[in-house]
């Protein structure tokens, strides 16, 4: 049923700074602001390679404003396409999940998930704008993650057959990459399992339980990348290189509106999606001079 992670929800107190940090960021474009009423928000949509920023501003009471005043800024909800929004809405309803509609989406409140709040739409393909090509990845963390691949197979009507195991030591976690369209592309739901209850995920988990983590996007030039979150005073953490160059790199929430953002070159992340030798071929052309 979902065809793209093609967008993120970022909830904000301020839409002028954050619309500023997300084109300083990202290179993103702003688009149109309106009222998000289930929400109960006003929103600031922007666009970042083909994908969706919307920023959501408390306006009055309401979910936005309880996440903010609890936690501040950061990564309120994952946004996932399809192809028939009213059909994808019918699913939703007959495995038992209670909806909120807007013009266009449908939205789930993180208590008919494993604690990820979503928001579904009409699925539209744009030519891409800024620095990055699209977001791909939203990673869902929870205490049982077997659970939830369970859970969300039969809520987005996901195929197991295509999910992808994933473990990381160096992050603590284990679980499942529910990808959508595999090997054509790599969208995906992330669901994380805490394994090393020290580090920075496990620490998050504990304070959030079930949560939204962070998301990943995609570029052709993750120095660029690095370049702005330098300009802008902060250092850049760049995680991987290989024989191309930068492969991998993490942006701080301290440096992207309370959010952890994870950046790969393209084709890299294919290394631990399910066709890892992908991603060397794709360096080793990469690499050939020009």
């Amino acid at each position: 049923m979902l065809k793209r992670v093609d967008r993120v929800q970022i909830a904000v107190a301020d839409l002028n700074h954050a619309e500023k940090i997300a084109t300083a960021v990202f290179g993103a474009e702003a688009l149109r602001r309106d009222q998000v009423a289930p929400l109960c928000a006003r929103r600031a949509t922007m666009q970042a390679g083909t994908s969706l920023l919307e920023l959501v501003e408390p306006d009055g009471a309401g979910p936005v404003k309880d996440f903010v005043d609890r936690w501040g800024s950061g990564l309120f909800a994952a946004g996932f396409s399809v192809d028939d929004l009213d059909a994808a809405a019918h699913h939703l309803e007959k495995q038992g999940a209670k909806l909120k509609r807007a013009p266009g989406q449908v939205f789930l409140d993180p208590s008919e998930t494993l604690g990820m709040r979503v928001v579904i739409s009409q699925r539209h393909e744009r030519p891409p704008v800024g620095l990055i090509k699209w977001i791909y990845e939203v990673t869902n963390v929870v205490g049982n993650w077997r659970a939830a691949a369970d859970k969300y197979a039969a809520l987005f009507a996901l195929d197991p057959a295509k999910f992808v195991p994933i473990e990381s030591k160096d992050f603590g976690y284990a679980g499942v990459l529910t990808m959508y369209d595999s090997p054509a592309r790599l969208d995906r739901i992330e669901i994380a399992e805490t394994i090393k209850p020290e580090l920075a995920m496990g620490r998050y988990h504990r304070k959030r339980g079930d949560s939204l983590y962070m998301f990943f996007v995609e570029t052709d030039d993750v120095s660029a990348m690095a370049q702005r979150i330098e300009a802008a005073g902060s250092k850049a953490n760049v995680w991987r290189h290989d024989e191309a160059g930068a492969a991998e790199m993490f942006i701080h929430p301290n440096q992207f509106l309370g959010v952890l953002v994870g950046v790969s070159r393209s084709e890299v992340a294919w290394t631990w999606s399910g066709d890892p030798e992908r991603a060397p071929r794709a360096a080793q052309k990469r690499a050939l001079p020009k």
